[in-house]
């Protein structure tokens, strides 16, 4: 599969809080969808790292350090989830927002290696995650720091014991609690 269509799934992601936005679900609806959907996410990654089950689109979507850690898809059903039950809308939906488009936009800037990217990659990325923010009436202060969490957890790919920090976990939570943070304050 092409590095365009996993972006495209990636990009998927915004269709629950872009119907959230429309007025088509309300947020119970949201939480629900994210919760559920990490649910299955849990079982289906419990079956493939056990060998049970090696379907092709699991060759085709996840990436080398992938193969025995928990894959990207569960991380970001899992994040997502979190930042649904713990922030309201107008935190949680930006930030899920940044995880679903700024990182398929970050992705297809860059060259696709593990690391710190290029700074104008990131710079992209900060400014997609502003606007997306802004776009959403989120006072600037809490846009800007939104964008910079998220801009830094997509540019770092930290390793703990072994185990990757997938951005699909670290940009809608880290983002979150940034521009929480911020406007607590």
């Amino acid at each position: 599969m092409s590095e365009l269509s996993r972006r495209l799934v990636h990009a998927s992601g915004a269709l629950v809080p872009g119907a959230f936005l429309a007025s088509v679900v309300g947020w119970p609806v949201v939480q629900a969808v994210f919760v559920v959907g990490a649910g299955v996410a849990v079982v289906l990654e419990a079956l493939r790292l056990s060998g049970r089950v090696s379907w092709w689109i699991y060759d085709a979507l996840t990436r080398e350090y992938e193969q025995d850690n928990p894959a990207g898809y569960a991380l970001y059903m899992l994040a997502a989830a979190a930042t649904v039950l713990v922030f309201a809308p107008p935190i949680a939906v930006p930030a899920l927002l940044m995880l679903s488009l700024g990182d398929p936009v970050s992705g297809l800037l860059s060259s696709g290696g593990t690391g710190l990217k290029a700074g104008w990659v990131l710079l992209a990325t900060f400014g997609v995650c502003l606007a997306i923010a802004s776009l959403l009436a989120v006072p600037l202060p809490a846009a800007v720091a939104g964008a910079l969490a998220a801009t830094l957890a997509d540019g770092t790919t930290p390793v703990v014991r072994g185990y990757v920090l997938d951005d699909n976990a670290t940009i809608p939570l880290g983002s979150a609690a940034a521009m929480w943070l911020v406007l607590a304050v």
